[in-house]
């Protein structure tokens, strides 16, 4: 296990490394607590969700499967505060860019000059197809900023390159969670179906009413094969993106009703795609986890390929089809040399073991790991190359007896008027330090007021995601009469 940077302050035998997750919705916690597993064997991990309209519902959280040691909601401020009192050694931070940024610059104003402070990481949550030179640039400054595919480790190096800052952060790895059984074809076809839906994909209600109705056109078309609409969120709780128009309210308005055949199904991606037999999405994650188990992959091109759906991102992919082609019995398979480019090359070829797994990061790690679980290493070892870079990155770093301040791109002097919103907007001033207020000092508040918070907390919430699913739908349709 690799040495802290404050191991001169500790006592043999080694402690476990000090992680830190924050996340600000379920799928980034998902992202940040698997990479944390990956990057850090056996470490204790402290998780944060950031508060804000994405904030994940317990429900959310059973449904990743990801635990934490210990799990506590905070402003951008008191994570701040936390870090600084905890001394971590690793801070995963798994956020939207201007969080990210605002975290950046709140752990350059805490540790200006060279220190024993955490080691920083980020990244990207899924397939990168939007804001990309605006994303990046807001996540410049971590020691790690981590890319899924050598595809996108070329993409991010050359927007930093292009600016002129340092692209030695960028480190390619693979998606965390990609894993499970490898699919076995129940024959020439398919008999489950597996539609996974977006919460912004596409946006308008007369597509997503489309897409709902092809699904349920296809199962009546197919009645030997079951259709899963997979549902990233229950009706009030929201995910990374917004979802203005659920799916569970249009089903209940599709002609005829959803045949017996086709339902709407919750749960884990992974074990909804244990049992499927083909993935059909517009651009989510999904179909990277899909082709990677080796599940033939259809990528809609109904409403077109364009960059506002995403789905130009799986341009020579062999998966785009229509749910004409579909119905007609088509089942794409993925492109050979597109998947290892994007990082998803098929069990067959590239082994990651069932579950995400921590594998060590330094031979003596390897040594250890072997000597009290052969059968662990021997799988730890097939997936040691996806990850070995950002393990050794991470060695070197913890090893060094202090780490230099952060350097994010955006400062007072290239982004004057961009970055002190993007600060103030997590209650920050333009230097990263938290203005007055934004982070609570003293005693602890009793048990009766952290309940009262949190009812007051989740009836805001409850009424920011009415207005978003039904008022501003009601707002924009009167504004075309």
């Amino acid at each position: 296990m690799p040495v802290s940077n404050r191991s001169a302050q500790r006592s043999a035998p080694r402690s476990p490394l000090r992680v830190a997750v924050l996340a600000d919705s379920d799928t980034r916690w998902k992202w940040g607590a698997l990479t944390a597993r990956r990057l850090a064997p056996g470490h204790r991990l402290t998780g944060h969700l950031l508060r804000g309209r994405a904030t994940p519902t317990a429900r959310q959280l059973g449904e990743v499967g990801v635990r934490a040691d210990r799990l506590t909601e905070v402003t951008c401020a008191e994570f701040l505060a936390d870090i600084e009192r905890e001394r971590y050694d690793v801070v995963v931070l798994a956020l939207v860019g201007g969080a990210v940024q605002a975290v950046l610059h709140g752990v350059r104003a805490l540790w200006p000059d060279p220190a024993a402070r955490p080691v920083i990481v980020t990244g990207y949550v899924g397939v990168v197809y939007e804001k990309l030179a605006d994303g990046l640039l807001l996540r410049h400054g971590a020691d790690l900023v981590l890319a899924n595919s050598r595809h996108d480790a070329q993409r991010f190096r050359a927007v930093y390159e292009g600016v002129g800052a340092d692209a030695g952060c960028v480190t390619e790895t693979v998606l965390p969670f990609l894993g499970g059984a490898a699919y076995e074809p129940a024959g020439s076809r398919a008999t489950t179906v597996v539609f996974a839906v977006q919460p912004s994909v596409p946006e308008s209600r007369a597509d997503r009413a489309y897409l709902l109705e092809r699904a349920a056109g296809h199962a009546r078309l197919h009645p030997d094969r079951e259709v899963l609409v997979k549902l990233r969120s229950r009706p009030g709780e929201h995910t990374t993106h917004l979802e203005e128009q659920p799916y569970q309210r249009l089903a209940a308005k599709v002609p005829g009703g959803l045949p017996a055949n086709c339902r709407l199904a919750y749960g884990n991606m992974g074990e909804v795609l244990d049992g499927a037999d083909l993935l059909v999405t517009v651009s989510s994650t999904a179909a990277l986890e899909s082709l990677h188990r080796g599940i033939p992959t259809a990528v809609l091109t109904d409403l077109g390929i364009r960059e506002a759906l995403g789905n130009h991102h799986f341009l020579g992919s062999g998966c785009l089809a229509s749910w004409d082609q579909l119905d007609a019995g088509l089942l794409p398979q993925g492109d050979p040399e597109w998947l290892a480019a994007q990082g998803v090359a098929p069990l067959a070829t590239t082994p990651l073991a069932t579950t995400p797994r921590a594998a060590g990061a330094g031979a003596a790690d390897v040594a250890e790991a072997a000597a009290a679980d052969p059968a662990g290493a021997a799988a730890d070892d097939e997936d040691a190359d996806v990850f070995a870079a950002a393990r050794a990155r991470l060695a070197v770093l913890l090893e060094l007896p202090g780490l230099p301040p952060v350097a994010p791109y955006y400062t007072l002097t290239t982004a004057p008027r961009y970055l002190p919103g993007i600060l103030a907007r997590h209650h920050l001033a333009a230097d990263g330090t938290p203005l007055p207020g934004a982070a609570r000092e003293g005693a602890e508040p009793s048990r009766l007021r952290r309940r009262l918070r949190s009812h007051l907390r989740d009836a805001a919430r409850g009424l920011y995601r009415h207005g978003v699913q039904r008022v501003a739908p009601l707002i924009r349709r009167m504004g075309e009469l």
